[in-house]
């Protein structure tokens, strides 16, 4: 059973996206069920794609980096709880963006969402 990449947008909080230093950040919150991924690919923004190097994930304080994330170390999106995804990309101008993100769970295979928002 595949979830449909319009209910996983939800995880996504709006008008979370702004740069930090180094690149950019945004906010995920699941209101969905708990979910743990044993992978998460590239993410792209604006169809440039970012290696997994490049990204990171934080909950409750701890960073993840996305090519550690396996099946020991997963990708997790707790009940009710934020995760802030970090990407060190400098070239994120003002304006309108989409960021597609997918990952893989165990027994539901890989499952993409994106969104798009604005950035001042």
């Amino acid at each position: 059973m595949k979830i449909p990449g319009f209910i996983l947008k939800r995880l996504y909080v709006k008008s979370s996206l702004r740069r930090v230093p180094g690149g950019f950040q945004f906010q995920l919150r699941n209101s969905l069920g708990s979910g743990y991924a044993k992978r998460v690919l590239p993410l792209k923004i604006d169809a440039f794609t970012v290696l997994p190097g490049k990204t990171s994930f934080e909950v409750d304080g701890k960073s993840t980096n996305f090519e550690d994330v396996d099946e020991s170390t997963p990708f997790t999106l707790g009940m009710n709880k934020t995760t802030t995804i970090r990407c060190e990309y400098n070239d994120l101008s003002s304006g309108l963006h989409t960021i597609e993100m997918s990952f893989e769970v165990a027994g539901l295979g890989i499952l993409s969402f994106n969104f798009s928002d604005f950035i001042e």
